[in-house]
């Protein structure tokens, strides 16, 4: 009950805050508007963050491989120790660990590292940056349009369901993802403030941004050049040569951001290095770990991720852009949005998260329709269709977030199979890691919190005594 009635509270005062930013925006009070909106995020996002285990997809993994990162930054372990044979083909129980790319493994370590190793440190990276991740959409979207639109589309960003989820580990890719959409996200925003002040600087840091969104989640990173092109086109501002020229730095500063890991990697780890490279191209060709869905698998999350309402804007959206083919910022806009679900709808193996670093534009062009109703409804034959569908744009989305959130259940928290993994710490840190535990159900968890190696086997005698006699207490539940 207790966490219903914590759910309630988080609620109300998130409400609160939204009313109070919708009266400061009215009254043209846009910095402190965006203030409530950020602090209605933010408690959305700790709510979504404060269970007390490590999630079973992906984050736990995560989690592990980022504190092994502590003590060796430039060599991801999974099992630090291997002290079993292992398949460096199985990214679930190997010892290196390419598996992700290591930026977003960075952020937690560091986190881990200054604060502890606990649940709340894993995800502080990814609350910091969809925190900061609102203030960045606000800004994106005033530039491209107006005040109005921007304060819709950072009320989306800051209540997504689908966000909150990820920033609490309960979906799969989590913070992988959230640093992915961070990262391209800025990249875009630097790129518009390169075009308003014309300093090469925006360009450069930009670069560094995809470069960083690419360590974060590769290649689709990328999807920021053919936007970055559209917006500075539309400017009108720069001949196609200057274009080119300021793609070039971009794209450049970027290889030079990324390169030297992919090198470093295939140079000290040549057999991970290889097959995770060829297991991220059979992410295309093939539907792997049972995530083979349908074609249309993203467009139907699309609907649920955003609410169900929001086709109407995306179809209203496409039509506009096709019929005015010569404004370009609206072509950058589609671009960031229907590539990557047309690109991952295409691609065999499909999950929901795959396309959140295209939400941005979608927020925006949700926003647009949302304006573009509240000013021509009366056109409407029937006049209670716009009203219904500016209700729908808002409180589908909302559903939704008290859906992800699990702000109206009843859930356990803090369950006893964690509360046991905690209580061998100690134990841990007296054997100074000398421990080892088999039979567990949990190994990858028990690793995080305990300074120890765990298996889920259990082995021969001859094992136990061969560790026995390297100095290793062993431990079977």
């Amino acid at each position: 009950m207790d966490n219903l009635i914590t759910g309630v509270i988080v609620f109300i005062i998130c409400t609160l805050c939204t009313l109070f930013s919708w009266r400061l925006y009215k009254k043209s009070s846009y910095h402190s508007a965006l203030l409530f909106l950020v602090l209605c995020g933010l408690i959305l996002k700790l709510y979504g963050a404060s269970d007390h285990y490590l999630h079973a997809w992906d984050e736990r993994y995560h989690a592990l491989v980022a504190k092994n990162l502590i003590k060796h930054p430039l060599k991801p372990t999974l099992y630090d120790d291997p002290l079993l044979a292992y398949d460096y083909k199985n990214w679930t129980a190997n010892h290196v660990w390419l598996h992700k790319q290591p930026v977003p493994l960075w952020g937690i370590a560091i986190s881990v590292w200054l604060f502890g190793a606990n649940e709340i440190t894993v995800r502080l990276p990814s609350i910091i940056l969809t925190t900061i991740g609102i203030i960045i959409m606000f800004r994106i979207a005033r530039i491209l349009y107006n005040p109005g639109v921007a304060f819709i589309a950072a009320f989306l960003y800051s209540i997504n369901g689908l966000i909150i989820s990820l920033v609490g580990g309960r979906d799969a890719t989590d913070h992988i993802d959230i640093f992915f959409l961070f990262f391209i996200s800025l990249a875009v925003l630097l790129v518009l403030e390169y075009i308003r002040n014309e300093n090469q600087l925006f360009n450069i840091f930009s670069g560094v941004a995809i470069g960083f969104a690419v360590l974060s989640k590769w290649l689709p990173a990328l999807i920021v050049i053919p936007v970055a092109y559209l917006l500075m086109k539309d400017s009108g501002k720069f001949a196609t040569k200057r274009i080119l020229c300021n793609l070039a730095i971009i794209t450049g500063v970027a290889l030079l951001t990324f390169g030297p890991w992919q090198l470093y990697i295939h140079m000290n780890f040549p057999q991970e290095a290889d097959y995770e490279g060829s297991f991220n191209i059979k992410h295309i060709t093939e539907g792997l770990e049972k995530h083979g869905e349908p074609f249309w698998y993203h467009f139907k999350y699309l609907g649920k991720n955003y609410g169900e309402a929001i086709y109407i804007p995306a179809i209203w959206f496409i039509y506009k852009s096709v019929k005015k083919r010569n404004q370009s910022k609206r072509l950058a806009l589609l671009v960031w949005f229907i590539i990557p679900y047309i690109f991952f709808s295409f691609a065999k193996t499909k999950m929901q998260a795959y396309t959140l670093f295209a939400a941005p534009s979608i927020f925006i062009i949700t926003a647009l329709y949302y304006w573009y109703l509240k000013r021509y409804r009366n056109r409407f034959r029937y006049k209670i269709l716009p009203i219904l569908v500016l209700i729908a744009l808002i409180l589908l989305p909302v559903r939704y977030t008290i859906e992800k959130a699990k702000i109206n259940r009843i859930r356990d928290r803090n369950p006893g199979w964690v509360t046991q993994i905690k209580a061998l710490k100690p134990l841990g840190k007296e054997l100074d890691g000398k421990l080892v535990i088999f039979n567990t159900e949990w190994p990858i968890e028990t690793m995080f919190y305990v300074d120890c190696s765990a298996y889920p086997c259990i082995p021969d005698q001859m094992v136990i005594s061969e560790l026995q006699e390297k100095g290793y207490t062993v431990l079977i539940r």
